[in-house]
């Protein structure tokens, strides 16, 4: 499907020293007009999509060019270098607490190589545990399935001890990617000894030709402000999806800066006819002078209406004096009894321990935890607006460490943003999505496995 594109040349008068400091002597007020979401930063050759063009939800991804993916997104582990401390420093002398960030540019060298986008997709690193929800034999196993899913899923997110902000995805950017997960890893769980494992759907009849199940991932940003992102993945033969939107809301808070996720998802499980309602913790970016680190807070809520059963799971920030780091705690409740069936606690990024009402224990080492890579095309094959090829010029700069090349190529996809806006605003027609729709308070995919 045509994407309908034209090109769209950015202004060509950029101050050479405007670029050279990341931007900031733009910042002669801190309500400049500038712009930060906790995620990506993108390249300058793709050609503008047509604003009032209408999107075909059809576009053919083709899974057959996936690859898998070589990207290895480890970050180095420096601290801040002395002339990074003193942009850093500028930038915060001109900032009042609580001030919201999302405006606000932030220096080119403390992104990271990939896109929020991408970083959603990476809560899938352990895509056998995500599965294996749907194997559950009676709703407190897949209940206590997702909770397991659910606290072992940020540390992949979250690559390298260094705080390191994704680029802000600009809207219209999608991410596609993919995982073939090996069916013999997809296992039942069992809470106690009598309970029997059910039967694996990979034995239906006509099924047994492929050993893997494929699980299909898009992400695409809707709105820019707000910054909205939504994801969308499934699993057509287990019959279960999750869909979720996400708006990111920053704010300063002196040498910190907090990063609330504000949304929700929901994981459909079609065979069992359920549907389990979760919300995000918030990110903190501390230390952010010295060697800025990232911890996770806040309490987040897990549903199931049909069944009763609930979860809550806190993220603890460390205390100012001692205390460790990362810690997590969780509770799995079935309402209408009033019961506690399981207790979890540990480090979302270390070992995590789990104790269920019978006795039973039961302990994960989420750094020893199989890392299923996933799948995605070559930028030759991705579309102008797909993350890894609207950040490439981006990325590749920061790989070489050019920052100045990085900040411009940042800067000319920020700017051609801005134009395409102001645009839009002259034509009066608003910006439509390719592959969500809003519904209510939240964003829908358009073809999700419930309606299919």
């Amino acid at each position: 499907a045509s994407e309908g594109i034209l090109g769209w040349p950015g202004p060509k008068s950029h101050s050479t020293e405007q670029l050279k400091n990341g931007a900031l002597s733009s910042l002669s007020s801190a309500s400049a007009n500038i712009t930060w979401a906790i995620v990506p930063s993108a390249s300058q050759d793709a050609p503008a999509l047509q604003p009032n063009t209408e999107h075909s939800a059809s576009e053919l991804i083709l899974v057959e060019d996936e690859m898998t993916d070589t990207e290895d997104n480890e970050e180095e582990d420096l601290g801040v270098m002395d002339d990074q401390r003193s942009v850093i420093l500028h930038l915060i002398s001109q900032l009042k607490l609580g001030m919201d960030l999302t405006r606000v540019v932030l220096p080119t060298f403390i992104l990271e190589k990939r896109s929020l986008l991408e970083m959603y997709a990476n809560f899938m690193a352990h895509p056998d545990l995500f599965l294996s929800i749907a194997a559950g034999a009676t709703p407190e196993e897949r209940i206590l399935c997702f909770v397991e899913y659910y606290l072992t899923a940020f540390h992949e997110g979250r690559k390298g001890a260094v705080a390191k902000k994704p680029y802000n995805p600009i809207i219209g950017e999608t991410f596609h990617c993919s995982w073939d997960v090996p069916k013999d890893k997809v296992k039942a769980f069992r809470t106690n000894g009598a309970s029997t494992v059910p039967k694996d759907s990979a034995q239906e009849p006509g099924q047994e030709q492929s050993p893997c199940y494929k699980l299909r991932f898009v992400a695409e940003q809707v709105s820019h402000h707000p910054p909205v992102s939504c994801f969308y993945c499934e699993c057509k033969e287990k019959k279960m999806c999750v869909n979720a939107h996400v708006w990111t809301k920053s704010k300063f808070m002196g040498m910190s800066i907090g990063v609330s996720m504000v949304g929700e998802g929901v994981l459909h499980l079609l065979e069992h006819e359920e549907e389990y309602v979760f919300t995000l913790p918030s990110a903190y970016a501390r230390s952010i002078l010295t060697i800025p680190w990232v911890e996770l807070g806040g309490k987040v809520n897990i549903n199931c209406a049909r069944t009763g059963y609930s979860a809550t799971v806190t993220f603890h920030t460390k205390p100012f004096y001692g205390g460790k780091v990362h810690r997590v705690t969780a509770e799995v409740k079935h309402n209408p009894t009033n019961t506690i069936v399981c207790k979890a606690q540990g480090e979302w990024n270390g070992t995590l321990e789990f104790t269920y009402s019978n006795g039973d224990t039961k302990v994960i080492d989420t750094t020893k935890l199989p890392v299923i890579r996933k799948k995605i095309r070559p930028i030759a094959h991705q579309g102008p607006l797909e993350s890894r090829r609207l950040w490439q010029h981006v990325t590749s700069s920061l790989k070489e460490g050019n920052i100045d090349a990085a900040t411009e190529h940042k800067h000319r996809l920020e700017e051609r943003q801005r134009a395409e806006e102001r645009q839009r605003v002259a034509l009066t027609t608003p910006w439509k999505p390719k592959y969500f729709a809003k519904e209510g308070d939240g964003w829908l995919y358009v073809n999700p496995l419930w309606k299919t």
